[in-house]
C-alpha cells in the first residue's frame, strides 16, 4: 500500500479533476455514483482517465451499495455524491461504519455552501460525526488529490469508510497539484470473504462491531493528533486561528504572516488534545469555518473560549473580504465599485421541452407539486408553473399529501410534475403509494432521455451506460402499467394542443393517471434541432402571447412593438407558433 518512487508530475487541475486522478493512482477498482453538482465531474473524468470500472448509479443510495459491495470483495472503491445525495445514502452509510470494510471505501461528499445549484445549504460534517466515520477537508485542489489517496490507506489502516467532503470552491477551483506515483497494492486479489459477524449486521452482531468501531474511534482520534493532515503554523500569542477546508485557503490571503494557524485536515475524529494545545499557547482564539459551527462547538466543549460566527455567520460561503472582515483586517477586493450588471437568472434553453409542459398546466391554472431538474426553472416568470419543491422524488408523494387532506375542487388543480431521471431516482416508489393508497392525482413524468440539468449524463432510460456500452431503457409506460396504474399515456412535449386536451380530461379524472410527456433534451441530441421559424410582422399584433412560453429565442422589439424570432437561437420546437393568435409566427418556406 506504499507508493511507488517513480518521479512526480505537476498539473493545473480543478479539484475533481484531482480527485478522478486519486482515483486511479490509489489503485481504485470501481466509482459509483449519481450526478449532482459540484460533484458530477469526478465520475466523468474518471470514466474519461480510463483504467478502471464506474457508473451512474439510479441514487446515490445504490451507487454506495455498489461500492460497499466492491469492498466487500476486497477492491478500493470510490464513491461520489452532493451534500443532499448523502441524505439518499445514510441508511448504508451508518452501517458500513459497523462493518468496515475490506478494500478502501472513500466517499466523497461535496458541499454546496451559498447554494448555487441546491435546495439546502446542509454542512455534511455533521454526517461524520453522527456515522462515526473517519473524515478529511482538504483546502485546495492539490489537497484534495493528496487527501484522497490519504483517504483509501486510512480506510484500510482502521478499517473504516472515509468521507472527503469538498465544498463547490475546492471541486471546481482549479490549483496546481503536484501528482505522486501510483500505489503499489502487490499481488491484490478479490475475493469472496465468509465472515458474518463482521458483514451480517443482525442485532446480536451489530453489538460486537459497535464495540469495534468505538474502540477504532479512539485510534484514529490518537492518530489524529499527530497526524501530518494536521498543521499547526506556529507564530506570535496573542491571536490564534482554527480553521479547515477552503477556509484555510481564505484565512492564508488575508491574515498577518506572524499569526498562528490551527489548519485541521482530519476533522472527524477531530485531534482534541491537539486542539487543547494550540487553545492554550495563544490568548484568543478565533474559528474560521463555513456554514455550521461545526469547530467552534468543539473548542467551547474543551472548555476554552473563541470566536467564530458572531463574527462571520452561519449562512453562505466565506470569501477572503468576509473573513477579513470578521477580523477587522482591511479587504482586498470589496472596496472596489463594481460595474452594475443587469441580472441573468437561468432559463430554460430555446427548443427545452418542458416549456410546452408548463405553457399547458399554466394554461389549466394548475397547482403544480415539482422536483428537482431543470424544469424547476418553471418557476420564474412567465411560466410561474412550479409552486413545492423540496427534494429528489418528492413531487408524487407531496402531491398525494395534498391530494388527501384538499377538497375535490382544490384537489383536482393538484399534479406533480417529474423527470425521467428524478422518477428513476427516487420517485418510483412515491407512484407506488399512490397506487397503493388510492390517489387520484396527475403525475407528469418529463421524459427527455437525459439527467439534463447536471450536463446531459446518462441514466436507466437513456440506452447507454457510461463506460459506453449499449444497455436496455426502462419502460416508463411499462413500469407505471407494472405497479397497477390503469391510465397511462404518452405525449409530445411540443404538441401542445394534444397535450392540453389529454392534461385536462387527466385531471378531471377520478382516477390515478400518469402522462408521460417525451421529447429528447436538445442539447444532448442537437440532431432535432430544425431549421428556425420567423416571425412576419405584418401580422404580428404585439399581443406578447407566444413571450408568456419563455423562449430566450423570442424577442420584443419595442420600436416596432411586435416580436422577432433570433434565429441563432430557435430550434425550430414550435411552441410558440401555437400561442399566437394570428399565425404571425411561421415556419421557414420551402426552396
Amino acid at each position: 500500500m506504499t507508493s511507488q518512487p517513480t518521479q512526480s508530475k505537476t498539473m493545473l487541475l480543478s479539484g475533481n479533476e484531482a480527485i478522478a486522478l486519486a482515483a486511479r493512482d490509489a489503485g481504485v477498482a470501481l466509482a459509483a455514483g449519481y450526478p449532482g453538482t459540484p460533484s458530477t465531474e469526478i465520475i466523468e473524468n474518471i470514466a474519461k482517465n480510463g483504467g478502471l470500472y464506474c457508473e451512474w448509479a439510479p441514487n446515490e443510495k445504490v451507487a454506495l451499495e455498489v461500492c460497499i459491495g466492491a469492498s466487500f470483495a476486497g477492491a478500493r472503491t470510490l464513491c461520489t455524491t452532493k451534500h443532499v445525495g448523502l441524505n439518499v445514502a445514510a441508511d448504508p452509510l451508518f452501517t458500513a461504519a459497523y462493518t468496515g470494510v475490506r478494500g478502501g471505501l472513500v466517499i466523497i461528499c461535496a458541499d454546496d455552501p451559498g447554494m448555487h445549484s441546491s435546495q439546502n445549504e446542509q454542512d455534511s460534517r455533521h454526517y461524520a460525526r453522527a456515522a462515526k466515520i473517519l473524515m478529511l477537508e482538504p483546502s485546495d485542489p492539490n489537497e484534495a488529490y493528496h487527501y484522497t489517496r490519504a483517504a483509501f490507506e486510512l480506510s484500510e489502516q482502521f478499517d473504516i469508510p472515509v468521507l472527503v467532503r469538498t465544498t463547490t470552491r475546492i471541486n471546481h477551483g482549479k490549483g496546481v497539484v503536484k501528482l505522486s506515483s501510483p500505489a503499489d497494492l502487490g499481488e491484490r486479489t478479490y475475493s469472496t470473504e465468509y465472515n458474518p459477524l463482521k458483514y451480517v449486521m443482525i442485532p446480536a452482531y451489530a453489538r460486537m462491531r459497535h464495540e469495534v468501531l468505538e474502540a477504532s474511534l479512539l485510534r484514529m482520534a490518537e492518530h489524529g493528533n499527530t497526524s501530518e493532515l494536521n498543521q499547526w503554523k506556529r507564530g506570535e500569542k496573542k491571536i490564534g486561528i482554527i480553521t479547515s477546508g477552503v477556509s484555510h485557503s481564505y484565512v492564508q490571503e488575508v491574515v498577518p504572516a506572524e499569526w498562528s494557524i490551527l489548519k485541521l485536515g482530519m476533522t472527524h475524529p477531530l485531534p482534541e488534545k491537539l486542539i487543547e494545545d494550540f487553545c492554550r499557547s495563544v490568548d484568543e482564539v478565533i474559528v474560521v469555518e463555513e456554514l455550521e459551527p461545526y469547530l467552534e462547538h468543539t473548542v467551547k466543549r474543551l472548555g476554552f473560549a473563541c470566536k467564530g460566527k458572531e463574527l462571520f455567520g452561519i449562512t453562505g460561503e466565506l470569501n477572503p473580504d468576509r473573513v477579513a472582515r470578521g477580523l477587522g483586517l482591511a479587504t482586498g477586493t470589496s472596496d472596489v465599485p463594481a460595474h452594475k450588471l443587469p441580472p441573468r437568472p437561468p432559463v430554460l434553453c430555446p427548443g427545452c421541452p418542458h416549456r410546452g409542459s408548463f405553457t399547458v398546466m399554466k394554461r389549466l391554472g394548475l397547482f403544480v407539486s415539482g422536483d428537482i431538474g431543470c424544469y424547476t426553472l418553471g418557476v420564474n416568470k412567465p411560466l410561474d408553473s412550479i409552486h413545492t419543491c423540496v427534494c429528489m422524488g418528492a413531487s408524487i408523494g407531496v402531491a398525494h399529501g395534498m391530494d388527501r387532506v384538499l377538497p375535490e375542487e382544490e384537489r383536482r388543480k393538484v399534479v406533480a410534475v417529474i423527470g425521467d431521471s428524478t422518477f428513476l431516482h427516487t420517485g418510483i416508489n412515491g407512484l407506488i403509494n399512490m397506487v397503493y393508497n388510492r390517489s387520484t392525482s396527475t403525475v407528469f413524468i418529463l421524459d427527455n432521455r437525459i439527467t439534463a440539468m447536471t450536463g446531459q449524463q446518462g441514466n436507466p432510460g437513456y440506452g447507454n451506460t457510461l463506460m459506453g456500452e449499449p444497455t436496455s431503457n426502462v419502460d416508463m409506460e411499462g413500469l407505471c402499467r407494472a405497479i397497477g396504474i390503469k391510465h397511462v399515456y404518452k405525449a409530445d412535449a411540443f404538441d401542445t394542443p394534444a397535450l392540453f386536451t389529454l392534461a385536462n380530461r387527466e385531471v378531471n379524472r377520478d382516477e390515478l393517471s400518469v402522462i408521460i410527456v417525451e421529447r429528447e433534451c436538445v442539447l444532448a441530441f442537437k440532431d432535432i434541432i430544425k431549421p428556425a421559424l420567423h416571425v412576419d410582422i405584418k401580422e404580428c399584433i404585439g399581443c406578447g402571447a407566444c413571450l408568456n412560453v419563455g423562449c430566450p429565442a423570442l424577442v420584443w422589439n419595442a420600436s416596432l412593438k411586435v416580436v422577432t424570432i433570433d434565429t441563432t437561437m430557435c430550434t425550430g420546437c414550435e411552441i410558440c407558433m401555437y400561442e399566437c393568435p394570428t399565425d404571425a409566427i411561421k415556419k421557414p418556406e420551402n426552396k
